[in-house]
């Protein structure tokens, strides 16, 4: 499909869920799914490949997360192929974002996104979180398919700043998870977030 098609979708996708994008960033965006169209044929980066699919659960399901962050320094952790971090940098320039990933074929990638993209704003890190100890906290660090929540605090929480956040991307509500008790965290709020245009189930939890 032509950028032209990923544009009208794109431009459809951000008016129904309010979404006030530039049309630089827009542009960014078309750009990183076409690259990631592209890659993924060698580096098996998404099994979401069609473009009104990779509109909504890769780009507005990432932007969708924007008004539960708190602070400038974000980190993605198992970021993939940049999401949510790559949208999410796109649409705020003056935060500073870090994606960390162990799969160096896919770090390879944000590498190269982060240089054609222009984005000054955002470094990777090919790591595991466990084994990452930069000399600076984080302010809200992000999973989306990264493990249970218990699993995420654990292996990310030394990373977090006194007053930050642990976001986490969930499908469904997460109630086995939220059954177990958090060593050193505490559920601050779970919420439902609805993405328009397409039939998902989005659940934003918050750790402090």
């Amino acid at each position: 499909m032509v950028a032209h098609s990923i544009d009208e979708l794109l431009k459809k996708a951000l008016q129904e869920n309010g979404l006030n994008i530039d049309d630089a960033a827009q542009q960014k965006l078309i750009h990183y799914l076409e690259q990631i169209q592209a890659w993924n044929r060698v580096f098996n980066l998404t099994t979401i490949t069609q473009p009104r699919e990779m509109v909504y659960l890769h780009l507005i399901d990432s932007l969708a997360v924007q008004p539960y962050l708190v602070g400038q320094r974000m980190l993605d952790v198992g970021t993939g192929a940049g999401l949510p971090g790559i949208p999410l940098a796109i649409a705020n320039p003056n935060q500073h974002w870090t994606l960390l990933d162990k799969n160096s074929k896919k770090t390879r990638f944000l590498t190269q996104m982060i240089a054609e993209l222009t984005l000054p704003n955002v470094q990777v890190i090919h790591s595991r979180s466990e084994a990452f100890h930069p000399t600076q906290c984080f302010d809200s660090i992000l999973s989306r398919a990264f493990g249970t929540l218990q699993l995420f605090a654990e292996t990310t929480g030394h990373l977090l700043c006194p007053s930050g956040k642990l976001i986490a991307m969930k499908g469904k509500f997460p109630q086995d998870e939220l059954a177990h008790t958090l060593e050193h965290f505490q559920v601050q709020d779970v919420t439902r977030v609805e993405i328009k245009g397409i039939d998902i189930e989005r659940h934003i939890v918050r750790l402090v």
